[in-house]
């Protein structure tokens, strides 16, 4: 059996394993050691929901550590994985983490919840494959600096920052122009802003390209994803918003790219599969057999980019404001919008509100220096709240028919 990295061990906590990327982080997990003959040992998972899944995953890795959120399912788990540890509800995730020895944790769970738990395996020094882009979006000032201290690394899984991560290689940001991010445009790329703003919530899921969950889905079909991106590429890649662009590609066969500023362009390619950032990730800087389909080249004959139209995709231009203001700004965005478009899914509000909720939580909400994760969790907490508030107005506008 081959080991990475100079032959130390690897043992891997899986934060939202019963998710996607959590599911293909498995999967991946059993390519290496099944086809390549690389070994790594899950040793965590976590998951806020979804016990039977968590069960069956916990037995096929023979996992002995076990998180769930939902504390009405620790009996359940405790019954069918005797001899198992098992934490439940709120922080479970953060005791998992600082519980375990681990050497690596792939943070896939979506949105904030997850922020705690990722800062707890930065602070013992772990290799982060880091799938949650919340957690620099909402606290990368806070992030960063812990990172460079505890000697952790963080390693993007998004596809996006994989490619940006593997063409910039050893490049310093002296030599880089611009980073290009690609977006797919998602099921909205070419409707008037009138239908976009009235979507429903099937229309809003019925993506193009990706297979993701609800939460993620949304935020592509108003590139509020894509706002997340950009600020979690200042953050990952130490540069400006001045020199993060975005452009639309339908295919989703180029990742993105980088510019230089010798005006040379490098890219990243590949079939829109997650497993294979997520396998660059647990690999690097090694490169083993793939687990994804291999490029089908009669698909690049028929590539198109296309400029991102700011009007009907408002939440762009979010992002340069957020990185420009700092501190909070990041926390605040990033929970208005969970909040938002857990609203939407549950049918509160119109499509269209999620980006006007979220700009109107950035208006109002007051803006702090991010130095503890105290103060992040706090404004998190005040930007749900008031998008909690905006949509009960909406509520009662709407039970007495004013406007």
């Amino acid at each position: 059996m081959t080991e990475l990295q100079n032959n130390k061990p690897r043992k891997l906590i899986i934060l939202g394993s019963t998710g996607s990327i959590g599911e293909n982080t498995l999967n991946v997990v059993r390519h290496l050691k099944d086809t390549v003959g690389v070994s790594i040992d899950v040793v965590g998972l976590a998951a806020g929901r979804g016990g039977d899944r968590l069960i069956e995953q916990a037995k096929a890795f023979d996992v002995k550590h076990i998180a769930i959120g939902d504390v009405s399912q620790t009996g359940k788990i405790k019954n069918a994985l005797p001899g198992v540890t098992v934490f439940s509800g709120d922080g479970s995730t953060q005791q998992l983490v600082e519980a375990v020895e681990a050497t690596d944790l792939a943070a896939a769970v979506v949105g904030s919840a997850g922020l705690p738990a990722t800062v707890a395996a930065i602070q013992r020094g772990m290799r982060v494959s880091l799938a949650n882009k919340e957690t620099l979006v909402a606290a990368g000032e806070l992030v960063t600096p812990l990172v460079r201290k505890y000697g952790a690394q963080l390693l993007p899984v998004d596809s996006e920052h994989s490619a940006i991560f593997q063409c910039l290689h050893d490049h310093p940001n002296r030599m880089v122009k611009r980073i290009v991010l690609t977006a797919s445009g998602g099921p909205f790329r070419q409707k008037d802003k009138q239908t976009i703003d009235n979507a429903t919530v099937e229309e809003a899921l019925d993506h193009p390209t990706w297979n993701m969950g609800p939460k993620i889905t949304i935020d592509s079909a108003s590139m509020m994803n894509k706002a997340l991106e950009i600020i979690e590429a200042h953050w990952l890649f130490d540069l400006p918003g001045e020199q993060i662009d975005v452009i639309v590609h339908p295919q989703s066969i180029v990742h993105s790219f980088v510019e230089f500023v010798d005006h040379s362009v490098l890219a990243q390619l590949g079939p829109p599969d997650m497993k294979t950032p997520i396998q660059h990730a647990l690999t690097h800087p090694e490169r083993v057999g793939g687990v994804s389909d291999a490029m089908d080249w009669q698909d690049l004959s028929g590539l198109t980019f296309e400029q991102p139209d700011h009007e009907r995709f408002g939440s762009l231009k979010l992002a340069y404001d957020v990185i420009e203001a700092g501190g909070t700004a990041g926390a605040i965005f990033n929970a208005a919008n969970e909040a938002a478009v857990g609203a939407f899914l549950d049918r509160k509000i119109r499509f269209g509100q999620i980006t006007e909720l979220v700009t109107e939580a950035l208006s109002a909400t007051e803006i702090k220096p991010a130095d503890s994760l105290e103060t992040v969790m706090q404004a998190d907490v005040d930007a749900r709240a008031f998008v909690d508030k905006l949509i009960s107005k909406l509520d009662d506008q709407k039970l007495t028919g004013t406007a």
